[in-house]
């Protein structure tokens, strides 16, 4: 039996190197970047006007104003449900959950850490905002299509392997075993 130690001599030279990041590419990845920024600091932008503790709700107005949109104004039937029967109701813990995760969206984002998964969360809060608010009168619909579309952009170029920290810390992980470097392989 022989081991094979690889491609060496005549074989090892005949493999082409790889080459070089082009202008486009290297281009490509800046934008896949600002994308990423962008988006980070879009969410913490929009986190500072979400105010603690009752988010609005005592004067009607605030996210408070906004979540109520979804009954008001309704998009989806079985989410109008939810926020009334639900999300009114226990509304200062809803307010909390999205101030929180609003912000990590933001720091997470410009950080470059866990991209992927923190794109899906943006996609998933875009989702429920535009659910909330598509048809509430003056709400250009686009801006909801175009937050939707640029988590699924984030996603698809793993925009924190430029620039952030999902790029820095990759090969640790690829040499890593345990699965918290398996997970933040697959979520970065």
């Amino acid at each position: 039996m022989s081991v094979n130690p690889g491609p060496v001599g005549p074989v090892a030279a005949s493999r082409p190197c790889p080459a070089a990041p082009t202008l486009e590419d290297r281009a490509a990845a800046w934008m896949a970047f600002g994308l990423r920024v962008t988006l980070g600091l879009l969410w913490l932008v929009n986190s500072g006007w979400k105010r603690p503790p009752d988010f609005g709700q005592n004067q009607g107005r605030g996210l408070y104003a906004f979540t109520r949109d979804a009954v008001e104004h309704e998009v989806f039937a079985p989410f109008a449900f939810l926020v009334r029967e639900v999300v009114l109701p226990n509304f200062r813990f809803f307010g909390w959950a999205v101030l929180i995760t609003e912000a990590a969206l933001g720091a997470f984002l410009l950080l470059g850490l866990a991209t992927r998964f923190w794109a899906i969360v943006g996609l998933v809060q875009s989702v429920s905002i535009t659910l909330s608010v598509l048809n509430t009168p003056g709400e250009w619909e686009w801006s909801y299509y175009l937050m939707m579309a640029s988590h699924l952009g984030v996603f698809a170029l793993a925009a924190g392997r430029v620039g952030g920290l999902d790029g820095l810390l990759r090969p640790a992980w690829e040499r890593s075993s345990s699965r918290l470097a398996r997970l933040l392989l697959r979520v970065s």
